[in-house]
């Protein structure tokens, strides 16, 4: 590794993934994470607050500002993944209550200061539904003259978990999702495609349970929440997907996945197809384009490959550090 580290600001809904993807920020030597921003999601904004301070201190992190953002998507109500991450968010491991506190401004205004207080352009890595980014691009569109990139982890080229085709945080505000892509910033689509191959085996997970380290043992326990072969054998049931860290990974070593610049746009009419992010992956124009004329759309680096194994071994060097 070379130069200096990325400076990272992270937006989460503190979910096991996102948890993942907090200890591995927190210990990658060429990320300077300088804040974390919450936003109801995977559970309501206040257990993201409380998960994500848990997190950071399980991992030794310094004392990074924390902030409190959005409840509820722009439009639509709040509607949790808790059948997922468990009652409290974080796979109800019984962690206990953090010590840290949180910052006394809100999501929005957190992210203003620490992006133009940059010395150096942020890359800006939501793992969650995107209202938090959405307001601070509207309210303060200013900060993109300091946002080097943005690496969401969100959509699906293929097919969605939230519904058929949509995945779930762009789902969960598709308003906020088609504000995003018009930041006119460089734009990283890390989504289910990509998502859903990086897979740590059983014996990987169970060593890092294993360790008497408070975060290398916690990446274990919330790696073995969600068994990727549930019924399997023991080894199978033990394995996880590192979901929204490989988004962080992908920060640290772009190399790891293959991107196409591509047209996107989510849909937000009522429907079976609300919050489908429309990717175009044709070669020339249809006849849409050759009747109606051509529409504008949001061009996007769309990760269509991962280099699985690589995304695992960056992983499990760095949450052992």
């Amino acid at each position: 590794m070379t130069g200096e580290p990325i400076p990272v600001i992270i937006d989460c809904d503190t979910g096991v993934d996102d948890a993942l993807a907090l200890l591995f920020a927190v210990r990658h030597p060429g990320l300077d994470l300088r804040a974390v921003t919450c936003v109801a999601g995977n559970t309501d904004v206040d257990g993201v607050v409380r998960n994500t301070l848990t997190v950071l201190e399980r991992a030794g992190a310094p004392d990074i500002p924390v902030a409190r953002g959005a409840a509820r998507p722009l439009i639509e109500p709040a509607r949790s993944a808790r059948h997922v991450h468990g009652t409290d968010g974080m796979g109800d491991l019984g962690l206990p209550a953090p010590t840290r506190a949180p910052a006394a401004v809100d999501a929005v205004t957190l992210l203003h200061r620490e992006i133009l207080a940059s010395p150096r352009p942020v890359t800006l890595v939501p793992t969650a539904p995107l209202t938090n980014i959405a307001l601070l691009l509207r309210t303060h569109p200013e900060v993109t003259s300091n946002i080097g990139r943005i690496v969401f982890m969100g959509g699906a080229v293929a097919v969605g978990n939230a519904t058929p085709v949509a995945e779930f945080n762009v789902w969960h505000d598709p308003e906020a999702a088609a504000i995003l892509l018009t930041a006119g910033v460089p734009i990283t689509m890390y989504g289910l495609d990509v998502f859903q191959q990086v897979v740590v085996d059983g014996p990987e997970v169970h060593r890092l349970r294993a360790s008497d380290e408070p975060g290398t043992r916690l990446a274990g326990d919330l790696l073995a929440h969600r068994p990727t072969s549930p019924g399997g054998p023991a080894e199978a049931e033990e394995a996880g997907g590192l979901g929204d860290a490989g988004a962080v990974c992908a920060v640290a070593d772009p190399r790891g996945i293959t991107t196409r610049l591509l047209p996107v746009e989510v849909t937000l009419a009522p429907g079976p197809s609300r919050g489908q992010t429309v990717v175009d992956r044709r070669p020339r124009p249809g006849e849409s384009e050759i009747h109606e004329g051509r529409r504008e759309h949001a061009l996007v680096d769309v990760a269509l490959e991962v280099d699985a194994d690589r995304y695992v071994r960056l992983y499990l060097e760095t949450v052992g550090r």
